[in-house]
């Protein structure tokens, strides 16, 4: 887990805020927000919100009030405590991509499946840049999509040691997760730390569905943390102006936070934004934008305005296969995740073509890129030692530092060492095979897989997760 102790890069002036302030509130309480889930409205109209039907306009000063009551930081905790995480101030965690219906291997692109999802689990496990696999890191399409997510929490349980994303398609996939959990950890341990952190998406614009609605009601009555974010395509889910999409982001995100509030003060939450453009041309969604990072900038000063952790970036990519594209448009999201200074990253390594492939060979490439920037945003050391002058002395005018004393004591780690990259000379390259970086990723990943060692289990235990899973999926089975 990265500690980001460099500066935070705002660019909204004092003005600037003013105006967001102003747009999210008229939003709020004039247009109003849908809630599809009768439990979720009764509770804000018990609150003295204005309920008409499903349809709820706010009182702003109201939100801010119950937003206040969530807490500026919290820990998760992991099966492993060497892997809890914390969530909030200067800590960025970073898990893997989520939510992709196909798969790339190669040259090959196809739907996913169960054994794609244990290997991209073992993955996030195996690698220290990752803190959590997160939660559908692929759909095992193969799989029943009704007891699907029983398989995948177990192999999240089970493969993994760090802490992840709970099902939220459902509230009794909700149930389901949180029963595993506790196993697990105990309800006692559960009710103190939150075990899951679970995204909560909105259905942008302003309408909040009923299947999502259904999980954050189970997670916030039990206390795990929620991540609730506002789903924009700058241009189809809200107008193609950065101000505006961001006026809209705050009052989604916002009115969602309030709400669990409003069901168990205190549950911990992060302020989420997922915030890119339209292709004007063909209707695609873009990233890695300058738009986007206009908007993620914005969004961390923007959260910590509200006293909020936040979540954004990622290595978003619209390219179709690992090439320039993928890798300069990941660059264009994750650079502004950590000047911002991004608490909870999802989509950190994997996501390809626009989000529809989880991809192995980009799943390197992207621990790469986290690699470079947890050295890259690491404080500057300038004392005696680091300036060195004792080699300058040695080496005077016009002679080379190669064989310094001052080298030779330091050249084996003063200086970052690549994964991925390859740093030799034309002809060296050549006869290894002429091997550009998606072909040595190939070559990684299944290295990666073979070296893995699955994280001990009491077998009991892990038992137990196996007959709940048996059993329930025979009883939505009938």
């Amino acid at each position: 887990m990265l500690i980001n102790e460099l500066p935070r890069y705002e660019i909204l002036d004092e003005a600037s805020m003013e105006e967001l302030d102003r747009g999210w509130r008229r939003i709020v309480s004039e247009l109003g927000i849908e809630f599809l889930h009768d439990e979720a409205t009764a509770a804000l109209q018990a609150a003295g919100q204005d309920v008409d039907g499903h349809l709820v306009r706010f009182d702003p000063d109201w939100i801010i009030e119950q937003v206040g009551k969530a807490p500026r930081e919290f820990d998760v905790q992991a099966r492993n405590p060497e892997h809890d995480i914390h969530i909030g101030g200067r800590h960025m965690v970073f898990g893997a991509v989520y939510g992709c219906p196909f798969v790339r291997q190669g040259l090959e692109r196809r739907e996913a499946t169960y054994a794609d999802y244990e290997n991209l689990v073992r993955l996030a496990q195996s690698f220290p840049q990752l803190d959590t696999p997160g939660g559908t890191i692929c759909e095992p399409n193969d799989k029943p999509l009704d007891s699907r997510h029983l398989d995948m929490v177990y192999a999240l349980l089970t493969l993994s040691d760090k802490p992840f994303m709970g099902s939220v398609t459902s509230g009794p996939n909700a149930v389901d997760t949180l029963a595993l959990a506790e196993l697990v950890f105990g309800k006692e341990s559960l009710e103190e730390t939150p075990a899951l952190i679970s995204l909560i998406n909105v259905n942008s614009p302003l309408r909040y569905d009923d299947r999502m609605l259904s999980a954050l009601l189970e997670y916030a009555r039990a206390n795990q943390a929620l991540i609730i974010t506002p789903f924009l395509l700058m241009g189809a889910m809200s107008p193609v102006s950065v101000a505006s999409a961001l006026a809209q982001q705050v009052a989604e995100a916002l009115a969602g936070i309030a709400l669990v509030q409003t069901i168990r003060a205190g549950c911990p939450v992060v302020f989420g934004s997922f915030l890119s453009n339209t292709d004007m041309q063909s209707g695609s969604p873009s990233f890695g934008t300058p738009e986007s990072a206009v908007g993620l900038l914005c969004t961390g000063q923007i959260a910590r305005h509200y006293g909020l952790p936040f979540r954004s970036g990622g290595a978003l990519t619209s390219s179709q296969t690992v090439d320039a594209q993928a890798a300069y448009e990941a660059a264009m999201t994750m650079w502004p995740t950590f000047l911002a200074g991004t608490n909870f990253v999802m989509h950190s390594a994997g996501w390809l073509e626009s989000g529809l492939v989880s991809c192995y060979e980009k799943f390197v490439v992207d621990v790469e890129l986290l690699r470079m920037l947890h050295h890259a945003f690491q404080p500057l050391q300038i004392n005696e030692e680091t300036l060195a002058y004792s080699a300058h002395q040695e080496v005077g005018q016009g002679g080379h530092f190669l064989g310094a004393v001052h080298t030779l004591e330091r050249f084996r780690e003063c200086f970052y060492r690549p994964l991925l990259s390859s740093t030799e000379n034309y002809e060296r390259w050549n006869r290894n095979g002429g091997k550009d970086a998606a072909a040595r990723a190939s070559e990684i990943w299944q290295k990666t897989l073979d070296e893995y060692e699955q994280p001990e289990m009491d077998g009991e235990l892990k038992d137990e997760l196996k007959a709940y899973v048996d059993r329930r999926r025979t009883e939505l089975g009938d």
